[in-house]
């Protein structure tokens, strides 16, 4: 199958402060027989190595460093400014702490190659994702977040930071996102337009660096998930808005003349 994948694919990974996990990740992902056209680090002002690490392996490898300058800062700024200066047509978006699985790749950009999805996510809420070694308190949370944000996406995990999507379908439906999950950003824009098939993953702990969650960025979800449910809310309640508005013209139609 992976003979069959064109040179069209740029993996898009964000970092902050993540110079011990630059190394071994690009070791996996050569490793993972897909033949991608280029990795692309796009960094939010990391103060360690990160950088350096990234620079001294893009001699061997086909790697690009995109530091933001003056972007505003967060995860889904730092996958747009990837997206925009990409050359694939396909964008792998993974992050850089190695919890996301290599050996996925290929399974998530095979059903858009093959034209049967617009949208694949890497998910650990269906049958066969997993998390082990979470606590208890990161499991609730995570779970907490992935069923608020279901029933206005209709996905199982649009919490994860794993997926594959066509360059010209993210740049169309999320120019402007802004925040941490841009999965859940672009399901609200493309308003049940999107095909999405959702490949089981085991989500690996973090071993070096530092989590980049942290409770201001589940609190922004939270507001923004409460902004999106009262516009849903409000489009279903415009949807039967005609039929009302007809019935209350029938019942009280206007003078004539005025």
């Amino acid at each position: 199958m992976t003979d069959s994948f064109p040179h069209s694919i740029s993996i898009i990974i964000p970092t902050l402060n993540e110079e011990e996990n630059i190394a071994p990740l690009v070791s996996e992902i050569a490793a993972c027989a897909v033949p991608f056209g280029e990795i692309l680090f796009v960094d939010d002002h990391s103060i360690d190595e990160t950088c350096g690490k990234v620079r001294a392996l893009a001699g061997t490898h086909p790697i690009r460093l995109i530091e933001q300058d003056g972007a505003g800062p967060g995860l889904a700024t730092a996958i747009m400014l990837g997206a925009r200066a990409a050359r694939g047509e396909i964008l792998l978006v993974m992050d850089a702490d190695l919890s996301h699985p290599p050996d996925r790749i290929k399974d998530l950009v095979a059903p858009l190659f093959a034209g049967t999805a617009d949208l694949v996510v890497g998910s650990r809420y269906v049958k066969g994702g997993s998390t082990p070694g979470w606590p208890a308190w990161r499991r609730a949370v995570s779970r907490a977040g992935a069923a608020l944000a279901h029933p206005l996406t209709g996905i199982h995990d649009s919490m994860c930071g794993f997926f594959a999507i066509g360059r010209s379908r993210l740049l169309e439906l999320a120019p402007q996102t802004s925040g941490f999950k841009i999965v859940f950003e672009t399901m609200l824009r493309a308003r049940g337009t999107l095909r999405v098939r959702e490949i089981p993953i085991v989500f690996r702990q973090r071993v070096h660096g530092k989590s980049k969650m942290s409770f201001g960025v589940a609190l922004r979800f939270f507001f923004r998930w409460l902004h999106a449910m009262f516009e849903h809310l409000v489009a279903s309640r415009r949807e039967t808005s005609p039929d009302l508005a007809g019935a209350a013209e029938a019942l009280h139609p206007e003078a004539p003349g005025k």
